[in-house]
């Protein structure tokens, strides 16, 4: 039975879910300070990071909460304020044959202020001497370089300029003091995300005329570091399911989120790195070391290179979730055999094999999980970028290893294609259709896709040979054309 809405004073005066391993927060962490400024509000940042912070909080160790930044003018940060920062993370899995299953209230969010509105807020931030953590999560097209972006924006256009124009308040308001510098790390899926950020924050320095010892303090006063965050977070559960959950915790929550148990947040950093982030010592989730190369490539080629390959085919297919398309014998088999007998052997990374099929193996058990709901449309955001970092290094390494086309990843490639195969537009929005059905096309070259495919045929010759799609000439590459139009 539903009692009330999930907050601090229903946490107070309900005893809730009896039936259930239910982590809740003491009084104390409603006081711990504030160290950590986050941009971004989504579940992977909540059901990762935000899960380690709160976990190591619980324990007494790392004692500080999150300030968000909502740096998006989609949805709203309501649920948030309605229920002080709370939200429930239900966690689902199968570990060495045995089931796994937790719920946590988490409470490591200190409060989300919205950038179009709270920017001066945000802002006062910086002159709070316990800041001492950045974290971001603004999607692959965050990290980049904005021309005319000026750090007296209100806010300024894009992420890495809102972070300067963050770090510049905080030098002028401690004096450029070396302890002020801040350990900023960017989870988006981008190789060399840190030292990317930090290339792109330095550029927009130099544009926006600042001062030489303020870029002088950035470049050696804050440590921007490479990170990789690896655990399947779908979000909030379909309504079926969530009703169900909610029954059985007994209260309401909007902001509700599932994912499965594995979990890995590997960071590149040295012992200063470690000092600061000392959430890391309760969760052996959380790896410091000084090279996170081999971690990348596993995650970025074999998860998310598969999934990039696999979601616009099972889904034209008739598939909506990633479970679902493993539990096909047909599709189950050709995910194993596109990811172990082609991706895995062109990792652009020197690697031992059987460290590969080994890190493979453990994903694919992940892709069965049968209480994790990931939908193959949420793969396809930004489905051009992802396929671009992810999949065309590879593509070029496997070229260089047996010199033909993949075949299955051909396959995959030609599904994204006819995916991108937009018939509809309204409002400013994009759609396929598939099997009599609409469906949204979220990716920034969508209207590229429209003309590409308006006269019914695509051109593939020129799309394959577009740098700005693939940053290489794709038709260089013997026998790849014709291996996707088999399939196309």
């Amino acid at each position: 039975m539903i009692k009330s809405n999930l907050s601090k004073d229903a946490i107070r005066g309900e005893s809730f879910a009896p039936q259930v391993n239910l982590s809740v927060p003491n009084e104390e962490i409603y006081n711990y300070p504030e160290k950590v400024l986050q941009f971004g509000t989504g579940v992977l940042l909540r059901g990762l990071c935000d899960y380690f912070i709160d976990k190591a909080n619980k324990q007494g160790v790392f004692i500080g909460r999150i300030v968000i930044v909502k740096s998006t003018d989609k949805g709203d940060s309501s649920e948030f304020q309605n229920q002080n920062g709370l939200f429930t993370h239900c966690i689902k899995g199968v570990e060495n044959g045995e089931i796994i299953e937790e719920f946590i209230v988490n409470a490591s969010v200190s409060r989300t202020l919205s950038a179009s509105k709270e920017w001066n807020a945000i802002l006062d931030c910086a002159q709070n001497p316990e800041m001492q953590v950045i974290i971001s999560n603004t999607t692959e097209v965050g990290i980049q370089l904005v021309a005319d972006d000026l750090i007296s924006g209100n806010p300024p256009k894009s992420f890495p300029v809102k972070l300067l124009a963050f770090l510049h308040h905080r030098w002028k308001h401690f004096n450029g003091s070396p302890e002020s510098g801040m350990v900023i790390i960017p989870t988006e899926l981008i190789i060399d995300n840190g030292d990317t950020l930090q290339e792109i924050v330095l550029e927009q320095a130099h544009r926006n005329g600042l001062e030489p010892e303020f870029i002088d303090w950035i470049d050696k006063h804050n440590h921007f570091c490479n990170s990789l965050v690896d655990r399947i977070v779908p979000g909030k559960p379909d309504e079926q399911i969530t009703q169900k959950t909610l029954d059985l915790l007994g209260y309401q929550d909007k902001l509700l989120i599932m994912s499965e148990s594995y979990s890995l947040w590997a960071i590149q950093g040295d012992d200063f790195v470690k000092e600061k982030l000392s959430f890391a010592q309760v969760n052996p989730g959380v790896v410091i070391t000084p090279n996170i190369d081999s971690y990348r490539e596993l995650k970025l080629r074999l998860l998310n290179g598969t999934h990039t390959l696999m979601c616009g085919m099972a889904y034209l297919l008739g598939f909506r979730l990633v479970k679902d398309v493993m539990a096909n014998g047909y599709l189950g088999r050709l995910v194993t055999n596109l990811m172990l007998g082609e991706l895995a052997l062109a990792i652009p990374y020197k690697m031992d094999s059987k460290t590969a099929d080994r890190f493979g193996r453990s994903v694919l058990d992940r892709f069965r999980n049968p209480f994790i709901n990931h939908k193959l449309i949420d793969i396809t955001v930004q489905y051009t970028t992802k396929m671009r970092m992810r999949n065309v290094p590879i593509l070029f390494q496997y070229y260089r290893e047996f010199g033909k086309a993949p075949e299955l990843f051909a396959m995959g490639f030609a599904a994204y294609l006819q995916f991108m195969h937009v018939v509809k537009v309204e409002n400013g929005k994009f759609y396929g259709e598939s099997n009599g059905e609409y469906y949204p096309i979220n990716c920034d070259f969508a209207n590229y896709f429209h003309e590409a495919w308006k006269t019914g045929e695509l051109d593939l010759k020129k799309v394959l040979s577009d740098k700005t799609l693939w940053g290489e000439d794709l038709n260089q590459l013997a026998g790849f054309n014709e291996a996707i139009s088999k399939y196309i």
